[in-house]
């Protein structure tokens, strides 16, 4: 079944009111990977010699780095945003751009993680009661065991805490049998967007909480001889973090293999968690609102949201704004 919704068509009014932003009142798994010194999985990546002597400094400076930054970062206030002759929304960044980071589930694909989280729930509690709404606020982006006792709770399950594992296995096993089935895809917009950051020279990065992205990937065509997992530069999904979305750590994480500062990132996401933990980490964060949740992103501190990625103007990105095509 496929599951994917086709946003690449919508049109969209160049106004942030339109975009759902929030008025100034309103206010199983893969072979155990290697490990640094400070405790922090090393990820595989392209092209990396074999034996490479390992830089001792380097580990060091990602433990600094981690120590430097909160677990959660307060929503901003209302961002300054200018308006263009043509009437393009634009926000000036903070920073030049060098390098992109990608959430999976929800940015490059339509994955069947959704169905899977409110099929497992038959037991537990009423399936339908579990909205994409409900997805989108309490599980999108989070630790699977995170975002299993955050639904049970948001639900009002006796005990979530202790049925929080159940869960979770439920939903895993689920998940595994939808995926052999084939349903997912790949969202349009976000290949293109991809390519076009890659064009830039840009190095990119996926980077999901999930254990379930990489084999996802692996059935996605990217171009005519390879698959979308082995496009990136750098590769953290579903490493095992002392904390998860929306601390920054999985982000800070994907940067340092990407070997640009922080501040250099473009995170595109598209859960409220994510965004937070984008900003978090000091790094500019884009917003896909595939479900008519723009409002929550914005809250979150987005630096833009849109509803199809094929609207960022990605020659703004490298001199250092985002805005709308």
């Amino acid at each position: 079944m496929n599951v994917a919704q086709d946003t690449s068509s919508e049109k969209l009014e160049r106004h942030p009111a339109k975009l759902g932003r929030p008025s100034h009142a309103d206010a199983h798994q893969n072979n155990e990977p290697e490990r640094h010194p400070t405790g922090l999985s090393n990820p595989t990546r392209s092209g990396q010699a074999a034996g490479q002597p390992e830089v001792r400094t380097a580990p060091l400076r990602l433990s600094a780095l981690l120590k430097q930054r909160a677990a959660v970062i307060t929503p901003p206030g209302m961002v300054k945003v200018s308006r263009t002759a043509d009437d393009r929304i634009v926000r000036d960044a903070r920073q030049t751009l060098t390098a992109g980071i990608f959430d999976v589930d929800g940015v490059l694909l339509a994955s069947p993680h959704e169905r899977a989280w409110r099929e497992a729930l038959t037991g537990l509690a009423e399936p339908a009661r579990f909205t994409t709404a409900m997805y989108q606020a309490e599980v999108a982006g989070r630790l699977r065991l995170d975002g299993a006792r955050a639904a049970l709770e948001a639900l009002g399950v006796p005990n979530a805490q202790g049925q929080a594992e159940l869960y979770a296995e439920r939903k895993q096993a689920c998940l595994e049998r939808l995926i052999k089935a084939g349903c997912m895809t790949a969202y349009p917009d976000a290949l293109r967007f991809l390519r076009a950051i890659q064009a830039l020279g840009w190095p990119v990065a996926a980077a999901s909480s999930s254990k379930n992205a990489n084999p996802m990937m692996q059935l996605i065509p990217f171009g005519a001889e390879h698959m979308l997992l082995e496009t990136f530069d750098a590769n953290v999904c579903g490493r095992d973090l002392a904390r998860g979305k929306p601390a920054p750590d999985i982000f800070l994480l994907a940067a340092f293999e990407l070997k640009t500062p922080p501040s250099h990132c473009v995170v595109v996401e598209d859960a409220p968690a994510g965004i937070q933990a984008a900003k978090a980490g000091g790094m500019t964060a884009i917003g896909v609102a595939r479900h008519d949740d723009a409002a929550g992103l914005w809250a979150a501190g987005a630096d833009l949201v849109v509803t199809s990625l094929d609207e960022v103007a990605v020659g703004k990105l490298a001199q250092g704004k985002s805005c709308l095509t």
